[in-house]
């Protein structure tokens, strides 16, 4: 089987931009090699890849089930020349982190200085997206590991558990479910859901904890969490949201809790990998720092200096 990396890369192109004009802009090459590449590996396999739906191409069902393993010769070999540089020159060594928003935001920050400064011989680096963009980066090896929600079974990827993530569900203080004390399951359809774009993790459980208690709100798509906390505080509705992403706003009073006997949903931040593959030695120092002790209490540690009263907190002192 002749079966070429240019043409599994043209055949992932493809699929990734939807076309074969943006596949040639995205590996700056023409589009007769591009074409070129795909006729090829469809005449090696002896089926069709994909398929003309308008101007747009998409895999073929026979597409579909071997992109995964194209995906996967080009993660390994992109990781096997990584790991020959990193053998041969200690000053190659990297880890390229994955991270949904909130955790990008609020965990990776922290942890890589702590491990940075554990092995300040490591390059560290770090993309920053939606649930479905770290999946698919993690799937790719076009990231070593990711910190993010659970991850999907069968999906090429592990993960670990290692902080928990507590949710709220969160209003303005002045909103009329807040101040109601606690409210009825049934109350909580009666206002506007802010919910974060399709893709999201954050999304995928505000839906899934709505279709569980049976409420069809008004729904408000933001693209981000500073977006939904801002339009809660003005009064526009509620939000399930990560504890992590609105203490500080909490704590200030800017946002409050609604009370509600609904169990709101149990999460955890997982350390995720792709499930098949050899781990570089500096993926693996990396993923053994981030579930330790040390690298929790950095994460923690950094909470509490943007917390309001955290010099009190930092030193044991209290008011005077």
């Amino acid at each position: 089987m002749a079966i070429t990396l240019t043409q599994l890369r043209s055949f992932l192109a493809v699929l990734r931009t939807g076309s074969v004009t943006g596949a040639a802009d995205a590996l700056v090459v023409t589009q007769p090699s591009v074409s070129a590449a795909l006729s090829a590996l469809s005449r090696e396999l002896g089926i069709e890849l994909t398929e003309r739906v308008g101007r747009s191409v998409r895999p073929s069902p026979a597409g579909r089930a071997f992109a995964p393993y194209a995906a996967d010769v080009i993660g390994l070999l992109e990781q096997g020349s990584r790991a020959a540089r990193e053998a041969s020159d200690t000053t190659a060594r990297e880890v390229r982190v994955s991270a949904v928003t909130t955790a990008g935001e609020h965990i990776v920050p922290p942890l890589m200085e702590a491990f940075a400064a554990r092995h300040p011989d490591i390059a560290l680096s770090v993309d920053v997206g939606n649930r479905e963009r770290v999946f698919e980066r993690i799937r790719s090896r076009a990231s070593d590991i990711a910190i993010a929600g659970r991850p999907p079974r069968n999906g090429g990827i592990e993960g670990i558990p290692f902080i928990e993530n507590p949710v709220v569900l969160i209003a303005a203080p002045t909103d009329p479910l807040v101040r109601a004390g606690e409210v009825s399951v049934a109350e909580l359809g009666t206002r506007p859901w802010l919910l974060r774009e399709e893709g999201s993790g954050t999304r995928m459980m505000a839906e899934e904890f709505l279709a569980r208690n049976d409420l069809h709100p008004e729904i408000l798509t933001l693209g981000s969490n500073g977006a939904i906390k801002q339009t809660a505080r003005a009064g526009l509705g509620i939000s399930l949201q990560s504890l992590l992403a609105t203490h500080l706003e909490l704590e200030l009073g800017l946002l409050a809790t609604v009370q509600t006997p609904a169990a709101l949903p149990e999460r955890h931040w997982y350390l995720l990998q792709p499930t098949r593959g050899p781990v570089r030695e500096s993926v693996r120092r990396f993923a053994e720092f981030a579930p330790s002790r040390e690298a929790r209490r950095a994460v923690e540690e950094a909470r509490l200096v943007w917390a309001p009263g955290a010099e009190h907190a930092r030193t044991g002192g209290g008011p005077g």
